[in-house]
């Protein structure tokens, strides 16, 4: 127990093993989904979805456990949302490639996220985030969460006339998502342990007897990997029409794991003066889990945003990751019971860290119209286009083209004006898939 403490500075971080496992757990409850949704969504491109299951368990696993080890930070890792609707939607059904050639330029893409952090090139972007970017992607990122949450709760639904509006507050599912959502706020205003993973535990409960949901057995025989293990096609990745995909899945890639990063480690107080120690170690964990998420069979890995919800239930270590990771590989027998957690009982969590990420934006200088408006689209463009990347992109942009318009290009540091060429390239010539 002291070697673990040592290890992992569980004192220092003014945090214990429980507190850490609790929070693991947290963190897997709310991002559980992907277990299920990951295989729908591939499988609608034709991959077969039982060894999609397996990949995405397995790659979830090992990319929490390298984070949690190496790096020790409470981040956890999954194929991301977003990216596997790109690979699957865009690449696959659009495009017409198929599902090996797409998981080829995932995997060179992951090759060249992999050299960017050796050479150390990420961390020097991160370095070079202006200080009110880096607070409007904590803030953007919990308004991100906010609609995420709303939206699995029912609380906000698609409109085609106004974009979205209000949902049926009848609903059985919306009640329930309401009352998990106050209990979980006054239990951690009253300081009660576990505040976050009592509240989702206590809707689970209720969604037996109010929400119809039902219990579908413990136990079950994991299926065979072998389907989508070593399937992807690299030479098929290397042609012509697919570099345009792969260069997209790089810069995605790159700023929303970087973004996420950054945005839950300032959440969880573990930034220095805006810098993150073990930062390298962190860039190769996500860096290899793309790799190794290629190989198996799934889309691209990223850093989860949902891991705020294990900070804020108190996650400071690598140990909350590594509980993440033991219980990705214990949903390969356990699926059956990760899926009796229902979506609406998970949003309540994950819009409360989302108001308390909200706050960050305080920080900002309000009264500079060149930070303030890049920092207010940085965090805006977030949930409305649905893609962190999207957000730090206009977020660069914007701060270069305002420096340079008012007379304050000498304030812009030279890695801005670079990844701000890199965007606008992107949008002009490649568009905005």
């Amino acid at each position: 127990m002291d070697s673990i403490k040592r290890y992992f500075g569980l004192d220092a971080a003014g945090t214990n093993l429980r507190t850490e496992v609790l929070a693991g757990l947290t963190t897997f409850l709310t991002m559980a989904y992907i277990i299920f949704v990951n295989p729908a969504i591939l499988g609608d491109a034709g991959m077969p979805k039982d060894a999609v299951f397996v990949a995405t368990c397995l790659v979830a696993a090992l990319a929490s456990l390298i984070m949690g080890l190496y790096a020790n930070y409470p981040i956890a890792l999954a194929p991301g949302m977003g990216l596997n609707a790109y690979f699957a939607y865009t690449v696959v059904k659009g495009m017409g490639f198929t599902w090996q050639a797409a998981l080829g330029a995932v995997f060179i893409s992951g090759c060249l996220f992999l050299v960017v952090t050796l050479f150390r090139v990420r961390e020097v972007i991160v370095k070079g985030i202006p200080h009110s970017i880096r607070i409007a992607i904590t803030g953007g990122i919990g308004l991100f969460l906010a609609i995420i949450s709303l939206k699995t709760a029912g609380v906000v639904v698609g409109n085609p006339a106004t974009l979205v509006t209000l949902g049926d507050l009848h609903n059985p599912h919306v009640v329930l998502a309401i009352i998990g959502f106050f209990a979980i706020v006054t239990l951690d205003y009253l300081r009660v342990r576990g505040a976050i993973l009592i509240g989702i535990v206590g809707v689970t409960v209720l969604s037996f007897f109010f929400g119809g949901n039902q219990f579908h057995g413990i136990v079950s025989t994991p299926p065979s990997i072998a389907p989508t293990l070593l399937q992807l096609d690299i030479r098929g990745a290397l042609s012509t029409g697919v570099l345009n995909v792969i260069l997209v899945f790089f810069l995605v890639e790159l700023f929303d794991a970087t973004g996420t990063l950054m945005g839950v480690a300032n959440r969880a107080g573990l930034l220095v003066e805006g810098k993150m120690h073990r930062l390298n170690r962190a860039l190769l964990a996500d860096s290899t889990a793309i790799l190794a998420g290629s190989v198996l069979g799934t889309s691209s890995t990223t850093a989860y945003i949902e891991s705020a919800s294990g900070v804020q239930a108190g996650g400071r270590t690598g140990v909350t990751a590594i509980t993440v990771a033991v219980l990705f590989l214990a949903a390969l027998f356990f699926a059956p019971l990760a899926g009796v957690v229902p979506g609406y009982a998970t949003a309540p969590a994950l819009l409360y860290v989302s108001c308390l990420m909200l706050r960050e934006m305080l920080d900002l200088p309000w009264d500079d119209a060149t930070e303030v408006v890049p920092a207010a689209l940085t965090a805006l463009l977030m949930p409305f286009t649905y893609s962190i990347a999207n957000g730090v992109a206009f977020g660069f942009i914007s701060y270069a083209g305002l420096k340079l318009l008012t007379g304050r290009a000498r304030q812009v540091k030279l890695v801005v004006w670079i990844i701000a060429a890199i965007f606008l390239f992107r949008y002009f010539y490649l568009g905005s898939e």
